[in-house]
């Protein structure tokens, strides 16, 4: 393997795991040609994942009927958080769905059948995606809990959480209803350290809609890419989009070592790629921000070990985050794509929109955050 990344197209070849550094291998070729019928750029093979991916012009966005909430009533956190999210975001009762989950890190696929027939059978055709109220859960074995309900739960990938895992027909889209389109509901988790950095979080997302959409006679704001000196966590460097300024959407991009993260003002969008982001002193966000670093365990959120988590951009500020919650090693599919998860943001698309589209490998992916976030969105 080569510091840019892994070989793309076939899969029997050995890949970094970030957790050791050690080389790990797949053990088997995969052919990642897409399904019958599928569209060229659902495609993740090495022809659509390189910095000059083409980004689809979105269809409209997300809104806040378009979304179900799921509040786990054994857990207080979820009872409080959800109730929260809930008022902010005006809900309907019908968008609720409240069922009592055990209060761990991870269900077995059993426990997660129930949540899946649950979700099934309470929400409709018009629920085009879902926020749970909750830290955990946040994984179903090897899959994260967003990942499984999204697209299925996925048993074979435990065998070798390193192997290539099925491709998202989300990735890359312009699609603003998922459910009737594609027949999935991306999710989210509305996770944060303490109940009150939830509602923060939840606070974060209002404030930030349409806060950006018009972009003359403001400041710009600033999007991130950080170099570092970790060989396994850095690949996504090879997918920075150019710096300079995005015009349309008054975004300056520009990359710089990680130390500059918190002396960037007015920060919306931070890329890294390393076992702890240096979050302290915390960056100056604006309301909407997303952030996130390549690791192995960032979406494992109750035991990292020793690795910085998705939580701790949410302490941080940022309103959106990723992470992992298995070893993944480093292929570029498994993590969020920079200038997708930027480009489809500053169209209009909301925080979960952006992040689920920039994942063309998504089962381990924990997606946190305020999902309907859309600081870049026109009333």
């Amino acid at each position: 393997m080569t510091e840019s990344g892994t070989a793309f197209r076939k899969f029997g070849v050995c890949a970094l795991a970030l957790a050791g550094g050690l080389a790990a291998c797949t053990g088997v070729e995969l052919d990642l040609a897409p399904p019958a019928g599928a569209a060229a750029h659902r495609m993740p093979a090495r022809a659509q994942m390189d910095a000059g991916l083409a980004v689809p012009r979105i269809a409209g966005r997300l809104r806040a009927d378009d979304i179900g909430l799921v509040i786990n009533s054994a857990d207080p956190y979820s009872v409080q958080v959800g109730e929260h999210y809930a008022r902010a975001r005006a809900l309907a009762p019908a968008q609720v769905l409240r069922l009592a989950l055990p209060l761990r890190a991870t269900l077995t696929r059993q426990e997660f059948e129930h949540l899946r027939r649950a979700v099934a059978a309470h929400f409709g055709r018009d629920t085009q995606a879902l926020a749970l109220a909750w830290v955990a859960p946040h994984a179903v074995e090897c899959n994260s809990i967003t990942g499984a309900l999204t697209l299925g739960f996925d048993g074979n990938l435990c065998r070798n959480t390193c192997a290539a895992s099925r491709p998202s027909p989300y990735f890359n889209t312009a699609s603003a209803r998922p459910f009737s389109e594609l027949g999935l509901r991306p999710s989210m988790l509305l996770a944060a350290a303490s109940v009150e950095q939830a509602r923060a979080l939840i606070d974060r997302g209002v404030a930030s809609d349409a806060a950006l959409a018009a972009p003359a006679g403001r400041p710009p704001v600033h999007a991130l890419m950080l170099a570092t000196g970790d060989v396994a966590r850095r690949v996504r460097m090879a997918l920075y989009p150019a710096t300079g300024l995005l015009r349309e959407a008054n975004v300056a991009v520009g990359t710089a070592p990680e130390a500059a993260l918190a002396a960037t003002p007015r920060l919306l969008l931070a890329i890294t790629g390393s076992v702890r982001a240096p979050l302290t002193p915390p960056p100056q966000w604006v309301p909407g921000g997303l952030g996130d670093h390549l690791t192995s365990y960032g979406g494992s959120l109750a035991d990292a070990r020793g690795q910085g988590t998705a939580l701790d951009w949410i302490a941080s500020g940022a309103t959106a985050s990723h992470g992992t919650v298995s070893e993944p090693c480093n292929h570029l599919q498994k993590f969020p794509h920079p200038q997708v998860l930027l480009r489809q943001y500053v169209q209009g698309s909301t925080a979960i929109e952006a992040y689920w589209k920039s994942v063309a490998w998504p089962q381990q992916s924990l997606f946190v955050g305020e999902p309907l976030a859309a600081p870049f969105a026109r009333r």
